[in-house]
């Protein structure tokens, strides 16, 4: 018989009934900030779902139309896997996958044929798929993973910029690692290498790190890098360089490893040893750079005062500034002893060469003093041969065809700088040491340009500091403000813009350019500061645009 009154059960028990008649009847509120997140990610092309816990991808995403979405931060959640979806945003030029529970990569990966960059760190993959090496990536990182092996389709990669798998098992790279020729940062930091491939070498690479591995030998060619900045090379068990040579710095290293070269070699390294001769080659303690017998610099204690002579002998270009523009007729005249004519000095310079060919090949016919006559000259500060030094056929045959050269040059004066270079070499130096210094000179100019402009201070690489567009749409600010009305500009969570706002940024700075007087004749190109590959014709565009807006405020004041 029911009985009227209050329930008997306690109040703990009514709620627990409320909440599950509510489980039953579907009725819990919907995850707010997660729709929301869905919605201006529709709005806006930046999908931001990161640090939510996720274990799947949502399933209300369907609801949003996502197809335009630039870039996606799914980082620090609980992913498995890359989510398929994912991999049909075609659009897609940014994905982060930060600090998740990924095991493996979906070959649906390679429908995202915009994606330039990739962040896969912190997760639990083992390989890489060879899909992934078919994407446009310019930014590749996948560090703190359980990678034992980077896939030998990397070679495929020729816009990648920046490559981090540090933090993995990875016990050797790939051999195709050095068709690369686009890549400027590798970090291979805290993995299991033993020996680094001499292929490295031939990449334009300004960072490099591969601190604590197994390697024990640099190999002599990495010498040649001369973009690099920045090498990590601590923790490693080194023994050639030693260990007092790696602390001492880049520098060091680098000089050891050209003397290893010229010891291996038996001949001097030109490019970056160009003061030790033939004499100095045998001795294994000769001093590089050095101005007397007291400044020597052995394999393994390098000196402080040689620290710059084994780089690019910039010291020429100061050296050369008693040289005019018209080396090539004082070189001809030195040539024919004549400084007015060259066509009386021919028949001369005939009949020496048939003796020379005529004559038997005996030592004494190859001696410097033993011909006056100005054919010497060519030979470029050839060293005399000793008495009783042996002169092999092949060296007579190369000084005849100089001297056929030299014949050929004297009988066509209008030859043009391209003979003088294949006769003398120092010429050709020398005017890559001009060209060279112009072009500092004008980095240089373009520097002071926009610092004192802007009041800020660019690193010492100049082409990517400029390569994202914002210093050069600031600067069209400086000059007239409003001139460029949107900057995309790098943030906290994203340091890196994508290409895609990289080159609306260089548009719009070129376009603003246009829209204040500079002439199409000095403007550059977008690729030229998007590639850094015309970083003087970029000069030039700066130049033209603040002599243009300082002669327009000349005349309105």
């Amino acid at each position: 018989m029911a009985t009227l009154g209050p329930d008997p059960r306690p109040h703990s028990q009514l709620a627990s009934a409320s909440i599950q008649s509510n489980i039953s009847g579907n009725n819990l509120p919907p995850n707010r900030g997660l729709e929301r997140a869905l919605e201006e990610g529709a709005n806006s092309g930046f999908l931001n779902l990161s640090a939510r816990k996720l274990k799947e991808y949502p399933r209300t995403a369907s609801n949003y139309d996502l197809s335009d979405t630039v870039e996606a931060d799914l980082s620090r959640n609980r992913l498995a896997e890359v989510p398929l979806e994912v991999c049909h945003l075609v659009a897609l030029e940014m994905l982060n996958l930060y600090h998740n529970c990924i095991k493996t990569i979906p070959d649906t990966i390679i429908n995202l044929q915009s994606l330039t960059s990739l962040n896969l760190s912190r997760n639990q993959l083992c390989a890489l798929p060879a899909s992934l090496c078919g994407l446009p990536l310019r930014v590749l990182i996948a560090s703190n993973n359980k990678l034992v092996c980077i896939p030998e389709a990397i070679g495929q990669l020729r816009s990648l910029m920046e490559l981090d798998v540090s933090c993995n098992e990875i016990t050797a790279l790939p051999r195709h690692i050095g068709r690369l020729k686009a890549l400027r940062e590798l970090n291979v930091r805290r993995n299991l290498l033993c020996v680094l491939p001499e292929d490295l070498a031939e990449l334009p690479l300004v960072k490099f790190d591969f601190s604590c591995n197994k390697v024990s030998t640099i190999p002599v060619c990495y010498r040649k890098m001369s973009q690099l900045q920045s090498l990590q090379l601590e923790n490693n068990p080194l023994q050639s360089p030693p260990a007092q040579i790696c602390i001492k710095g880049k520098v060091h290293v680098f000089k050891y490893l050209s003397i290893e070269a010229c010891r291996s070699d038996k001949m001097p390294d030109s490019l970056y040893l160009p003061d030790i001769d033939q004499n100095k080659k045998q001795d294994t303690d000769s001093g590089v750079g050095s101005d007397n017998g007291d400044k020597r610099l052995s394999a393994t204690e390098p000196s402080d005062e040689d620290s710059l002579s084994l780089n690019v002998p910039m010291s020429h270009i100061t050296e050369e500034e008693g040289l005019s523009k018209d080396d090539s007729s004082e070189h001809i005249s030195a040539l024919t002893g004549n400084t007015h004519t060259h066509t009386p000095t021919t028949p001369h310079v005939s009949d020496t060469l048939s003796k020379v060919i005529s004559t038997p090949l005996h030592p004494p016919t190859l001696s410097m003093s033993s011909h006056p006559s100005p054919i010497p000259a060519l030979l470029n500060g050839r060293r005399e041969q000793p008495a009783g030094s042996k002169v092999t056929e092949g060296t007579h045959i190369a000084m005849i065809n100089q001297l056929k050269e030299a014949v050929e040059l004297l009988q066509d004066p209008n030859r043009t700088h391209k003979s003088l270079e294949s006769v003398d070499p120092q010429f050709t130096m020398r005017r890559k040491m001009e060209q060279l210094r112009e072009e500092l000179e004008l980095m240089e100019q373009l520097r002071d340009s926009i610092e004192s402009r802007l009041k800020v201070a660019l690193p010492e690489d100049l082409g990517s500091s400029l390569m994202d567009g914002v210093v050069l749409c600031h600067l069209a600010n400086h000059i007239r403000p409003r001139s460029v009305v949107s900057i995309h500009v790098p943030s906290p969570a994203v340091p890196k813009l994508s290409m895609a706002k990289c080159r609306r940024n260089v548009e719009n700075f070129l376009d603003a350019c246009r829209k204040m007087g500079v002439p199409e004749d000095k403007l550059c190109l977008p690729h030229h500061i998007l590639e850094e590959k015309g970083m003087i014709k970029v000069s030039v565009t700066v130049q033209a645009l603040v002599d243009e807006t300082s002669t327009k405020q000349a005349l309105f004041t």
